[in-house]
């Protein structure tokens, strides 16, 4: 039998508490919070008051202008975003049905899956229900995953550092990512033959910005090879800049394997024949375990799986 004793069910926590302590975090006044929620001043007192007393806990430091959320209130607003958008989610997940889509899931990936894995991924998905909606977010793995913890994403091809907190997700490594070096088409050096770092150490090259893990295991490889970094640089992640720029010069750019192959196969550069020994931590599909995926989700992790079993070899665990 179901347990009906959750503390939120004793206490009667309401819906509007937790808009009101989301509302607080963002506006930092019970005046404007009070009027976002078009509700009187006293009214928002007496449900943050209620809050409190009910959790024993002071949820905000009263300030001379304005309020500021303690430890405990920081923990139940982050919370209350994730209630309220399960909420939502829900709702939209109604209206889908009721509409006679399947439901709606939200993927995020970094660029090398996203341009490899997730368009056989989602074909897969679209041939079996065509009203699936689909969402796809492309971009680096911190911001994939503090929308994946949000709420705002159901599953993500990306990677896990050591600094991220892993508590609560769940990860199935997919494959290491090599990188390439690449150039306009009719570049000088894709005819000589025999090309090694030292031939390159003094070109002008496009890199990941400073502090990004490419970028660190970009310079040491080359110091690896006793060889000082390249100095002439142009630092930016974002590929259409990175394209156009070797269009319009005889600079070199390193990216993962699987974009410059794209870009490749396209005639917007050439692969550089040069051996480029660093290469890019593994990624892999991440979820989250203290969340229900739902229906449109487990359908969508079902193509991933399938896709990624033919373009990376990689047979992961049935759902």
């Amino acid at each position: 039998m179901a347990n009906y004793t959750h503390w939120f069910i004793r206490a009667r926590l309401k819906t509007r508490q937790l808009l009101l302590l989301v509302a607080l975090a963002e506006e930092g006044s019970i005046h404007r919070a009070a009027q976002v929620l078009n509700m009187t001043q006293p009214a928002a007192s007496k449900l943050l008051k209620d809050l409190e007393d009910v959790l024993e806990v002071s949820l905000f430091d009263r300030l001379p202008r304005g309020m500021r959320p303690t430890w405990y209130g920081e923990t139940m607003i982050r919370h209350a975003r994730m209630a309220l958008t399960s909420l939502n989610q829900a709702q939209d997940e109604l209206t889908a049905l009721k509409a006679g889509r399947f439901g709606q899931v939200g993927v995020g990936a970094i660029t090398s899956p996203g341009l490899a894995l997730l368009p056989p991924a989602v074909a897969l998905v679209k041939q079996e229900h065509s009203n699936l909606r689909i969402s796809l977010d492309i971009e680096t793995s911190p911001v994939l995953l503090e929308r994946l913890e949000q709420g705002k994403l159901d599953i993500l091809v990306a990677r896990l550092y050591a600094e991220h907190d892993k508590s609560n997700l769940r990860y199935e490594p997919l494959t290491e990512e090599p990188v390439c070096a690449v150039v306009r088409p009719g570049h000088p050096l894709l005819s000589t033959t025999g090309l090694t770092l030292r031939d390159v150490a003094s070109a002008g090259w496009i890199a990941p910005p400073a502090g990004s893990v490419l970028r660190h295991r970009f310079e040491l490889m080359f110091r690896e090879d006793g060889l000082a970094p390249p100095i002439d640089m142009v630092e930016t992640a974002a590929l259409l800049f990175i394209t156009r720029m070797l269009q319009q010069s005889d600079m070199l750019a390193v990216l993962a394997a699987d974009v410059a192959h794209y870009y490749a196969a396209h005639g917007i550069v050439s692969v550089l024949p040069l051996a480029m020994p660093c290469r890019m931590d593994a990624f892999g599909i991440i979820t989250r375990t203290d969340r229900l995926p739902s229906p449109a989700a487990k359908v969508m992790m079902r193509a991933l799986k399938a896709a990624s079993l033919t373009l990376y070899g990689r047979k992961l665990e049935a759902d």
